[in-house]
């Protein structure tokens, strides 16, 4: 079945950088886009960046820009979201998910399975 299990998640000072981890088993990278979500308290989830399966394609959302960087590996069946500079803003859980097509979204709509998630905590 369908599994994708997120890690490299934890706390972090104002303006360092984290690396996640999405293992995805159950179907393959080469076939489906994948998109990082997050949710912090009292938010709702929201699209944070996303790769597409056909040519690679990225987009991030604004706030995200120009600081995060999304990459997969397809031999591994992995992706990955390195975060630099990082905020206190950037405070969430964030979640790997798998869309629904070989294209890219920041909407929960087009997505079919997601993570359990991993906390990012960005603070003094």
């Amino acid at each position: 079945q369908v599994q994708l299990v997120e890690s490299g998640g934890g706390l972090v000072q104002p303006g360092g950088s984290l690396s996640l981890s999405c293992a995805a088993s159950g179907f393959s990278l080469n076939y489906y886009g994948i998109g990082w979500f997050r949710q912090a308290p009292g938010k709702e989830r929201e699209g944070v960046s996303c790769i597409s399966s056909d040519d690679g394609s990225t987009y991030y959302a604004d706030s995200v820009k120009g600081r995060f960087t999304i990459s997969r590996d397809n031999a591994k069946n992995t992706v990955y979201l390195q975060m630099n500079r990082m905020k206190p803003e950037d405070t969430a859980v964030y979640y790997c998910a798998k869309v629904a097509t070989a294209w890219c979204t920041l909407y929960s709509q087009g997505i079919d399975y997601w993570g359990k998630g991993t906390l990012v905590t960005v603070s003094s």
